[in-house]
């Protein structure tokens, strides 16, 4: 679906995109993370066709965004970290316009604009002006509005910014169904938790550099290792190892006096039968639980040697 290929943006000497390559697979909600001055929002202009880039490649459902940047821009939805909204328009007049700039006709926007209305829980908002709506009913109208010409990719920067914990899980359900229903999103955002909930895949970039990218499962285990499983017994702990050691996706890291340390690559259904071949040994299990990095573990941990070499230039700048 998108398709960059060594993408740079350059500002003079500074470098805000440095040789950046990522593919991004239809019916992906795609997650791209980093700290401020990362080159997140920099790279999403530039797939938006917003931004040139100094050199590299985009293409958005095979077609070339660089080169045919009028037709690209039927391919995609974008919600910037800005409302972009119009106070004076009712909501119904605001559909209606961005639906005649894709040259719509009357009937066909206002089917569409029920729909997408109802999709992101504003029905009944529909002739209420913009400026009496919440924050969260503003972001989720400008999702209706990105969505209004059905594009291939749908792009958020930052939609979260600035909104109420309610409105945070409302967009959360809503870009769920969004992906439900097989739209390929990307979306970067600083909250870290919510991303992980949503998110199949990410990007994490920082300093320019895409440092980390694939599937959130295959990230982790790449980083963290397999998954780490402790077993806490008070009985049967010879028993308990046998078995662990008899799986052929287990493998005994340490053993207590009451638990044992496993790294593993079983499904959940797997781990319950192992705990649960165990008991029916006659290993008295007391408990047992998962043990493995989050997002915002991952995070630190791939940013942190780029971190290091960003103090060691900003150092070795300042002493110059």
């Amino acid at each position: 679906m998108l398709q960059i290929d060594h993408l740079y943006k350059n500002y003079g000497k500074f470098q805000a995109v440095r040789d950046l390559t990522l593919h991004i697979p239809q019916g992906d909600l795609f997650g791209f993370v980093g700290p401020n001055g990362a080159g997140k929002t920099t790279t999403i202009r530039i797939v938006c066709g917003l931004m040139l880039p100094t050199a590299g490649r985009v293409i958005i459902n095979g077609v070339d965004a660089l080169s045919r940047q009028r037709e690209i821009k039927k391919q995609i939805g974008y919600v910037p970290d800005f409302f972009g909204v119009y106070d004076n328009l009712k909501v119904r007049e605001y559909m209606d316009f961005y639906g005649s700039m894709y040259r719509m006709n009357s009937k066909e926007i206002a089917r569409i604009s029920d729909d997408l209305l109802e999709l992101v829980n504003l029905s009944d908002k529909k002739e209420f002006f913009v400026d009496t709506l919440s924050r969260g009913m503003k972001q989720r109208l400008c999702v209706a509005r990105a969505l209004i010409h059905n594009p291939a990719l749908l792009v958020l920067d930052e939609p979260n910014s600035g909104l109420d914990p309610r409105a945070r899980v409302e967009m959360k359900e809503l870009l769920l169904n969004l992906k439900g229903m097989g739209k390929t999103i990307v979306i970067s955002s600083h909250i870290l938790s919510e991303l992980s909930e949503m998110c199949n895949s990410i990007g994490i970039m920082d300093h320019g550099n895409l440092v980390a990218a694939g599937r959130i499962e295959d990230v982790m285990e790449g980083v963290f290792g397999s998954n780490q499983l402790i077993i806490t017994l008070d009985e049967g702990r010879e028993t308990a190892v046998r078995i662990a050691n008899e799986h052929p996706k287990v493998k005994v890291e340490s053993v207590g006096e009451y638990e044992i340390r496993l790294s593993h690559t079983m499904t959940k259904q797997e781990i319950a039968r192992l705990v649960g071949e165990m008991i029916a040994r006659d290993v008295l299990v007391t408990g047992f639980h998962k043990q493995e990095g989050n997002l915002e573990t991952l995070f630190m941990r791939v940013t942190e040697s780029e971190a290091q070499e960003g103090g060691t230039e900003n150092a070795a700048e300042s002493n110059c």
